[in-house]
């Protein structure tokens, strides 16, 4: 029984450091989607791609504004779950915060595999499978021992993410302005040389925004891991004023390098990626091996991060009765050991799927997540305008305001179910909207069996 109770008393502890929680908001939206996946965004738009990120990045920026005044008033491992719970009512925290999870635990393997991949290019003789399986079981032991080493780990690898992507700007600026020793490449005259900035009409920008979205999310994730550092209200609103700053350096002034010095057609574009493709044009010595190593800690900083999110948000809706007792379960060193485990079981099964049944049942499960960041999006929005409608009702004052409210909150709504929209209708994202709806509509189901804040078949 006095085990019992002293497990009762424990919560997450304040385990990170000022220090680690800036760098994680600085670099936690820098994913391989950056360095790999923007060549088909720029392959979709041409140049115009730029327009793409902008718009997305305009969406992001907005939505965290609105997610860090309901963070900064509201601390919460749970964050937009939590308050989806207070504001619209629990069945929407216990659906979005089970689809969180459930994106975060598919992604795991995801960046499991990719790195996995790459270290197999290199020592063919280890084969692909265990090189994931060595990954997942080394930052799901980090992440078990205490959320220091989580930390520590996310630490270096947005560092070496930051210094990599500065390094490229500092390289491609003296390209662009012909100062560039190695190549005679110089102005930005690729932005409209070949069939114009828009050369595929302005539809294929809407297209863009699509692929670029997944690139930004994970931005959210500072308001999780801000719960447990000291003074979490001040490190959410700097992560929250960083936002624009991060949009802007990392992925405005990166991709319009890219699409400047090299042609939006270039055929290695798509085989070798943006960044490599550039690198290779200016005649950079190991490009590739530069980007792969970069690359492989870009997956596995997501790895790690996404184990880390899985696992707060399993705890929390736990904790607020909506997943199994048991992980609510913190251990002496203030991790939620249960929820960890589970987590990381569940990547552990993508892979296996993955391995064993290549091509098929992991990519139909993959598909289920097509639009969740966007569902994760309206529901903040959603949240906010009522939150905030009801805190301006009470007089209650807020340390964080959301810009022209409510104007700006309706914009974002309407915006995302435009989008949502555009997906359900175009031909080539109707399958995995329609998946991700069928997937929502299960998990809500779920919810309906709940009485009383608690889930019917919970027993531990």
């Amino acid at each position: 029984m006095a085990s019992l109770d002293n497990n009762k008393q424990r919560s997450l502890q304040h385990g990170l450091t000022s220090r680690q929680v800036s760098m994680i908001s600085i670099a936690g939206i820098i994913g391989a989607g950056l360095f790999i996946g923007s060549s088909n965004a720029i392959a979709t738009a041409g140049p115009a791609i730029l327009i793409s990120y902008a718009m997305t990045g305009l969406l992001v920026l907005l939505v965290m504004r609105m997610l860090g005044e309901m963070a900064i008033a509201n601390p919460n491992s749970g964050s937009f779950s939590t308050y989806a719970s207070e504001a619209i009512g629990p069945w929407a925290g216990f659906t979005i915060g089970w689809l969180y999870w459930w994106f975060w635990v598919l992604i795991i393997p995801v960046e499991a595999i990719a790195g996995a991949d790459i270290l197999h290019a290199y020592f063919p003789g280890v084969p692909s499978w265990l090189f994931a399986f060595l990954i997942m079981f080394l930052l799901s032991g980090t992440n078990l021992v205490s959320v220091k080493n989580f930390g520590a780990f996310e630490y270096w690898f947005a560092l070496v993410k930051v210094i990599a992507i500065v390094a490229f700007i500092a390289v491609c600026s003296l390209a662009v302005f012909g100062f560039w020793p190695l190549a005679e490449v110089s102005g930005v005259s690729r932005l409209w040389d070949n069939g114009g900035f828009m050369p595929n009409g302005f539809g294929t920008v809407l297209g863009g925004v699509l692929i670029t979205i997944f690139s930004f999310f994970g931005a959210e994730i500072v308001t999780i891991a801000a719960d447990e550092t000291a003074n979490p209200k001040d490190k959410i609103r700097r992560a929250t004023n960083l936002v624009v700053y991060r949009i802007a350096i990392f992925y405005l002034a990166s991709i319009f390098l890219v699409v400047s010095l090299v042609a939006w057609n270039d055929p290695g574009l798509k085989a070798v990626g943006s960044f490599q493709r550039v690198l290779e044009v200016l005649n950079v010595p190991g490009a590739k091996l530069l980007v792969d190593l970069v690359v492989l800690v870009a997956v596995t900083s997501c790895m790690n991060s996404g184990l880390y999110t899985a696992s707060r948000m399993l705890y929390s809706l736990g904790a607020r009765g909506q997943a199994l007792s048991m992980t609510k379960r913190i251990s002496g060193a203030g991790v939620p050991t249960v929820a960890v485990l589970l987590s990381t079981l569940a990547g552990f099964a993508g892979c296996f799927v993955n391995y064993v049944f290549p091509g098929k049942v992991f990519g139909f499960l993959l598909s289920t997540t097509g639009a969740i960041a966007l569902l994760v999006y309206l529901v903040i929005a959603v949240s906010q305008l009522r939150m905030r409608a009801r805190a301006d009702r009470e007089g209650r004052p807020l340390e964080l305001k959301m810009w022209l409210f409510p104007w700006l909150t309706w914009l974002v709504i309407g915006t995302i179910l435009l989008v949502l929209g555009y997906m359900l209708f175009n031909e080539a994202y109707r399958y995995e909207t329609l998946m991700t709806a069928g997937v929502t509509l299960f998990i809500l189901l779920v919810s309906l069996t709940q009485k009383g804040g608690k889930v019917v078949a919970q027993t531990a």
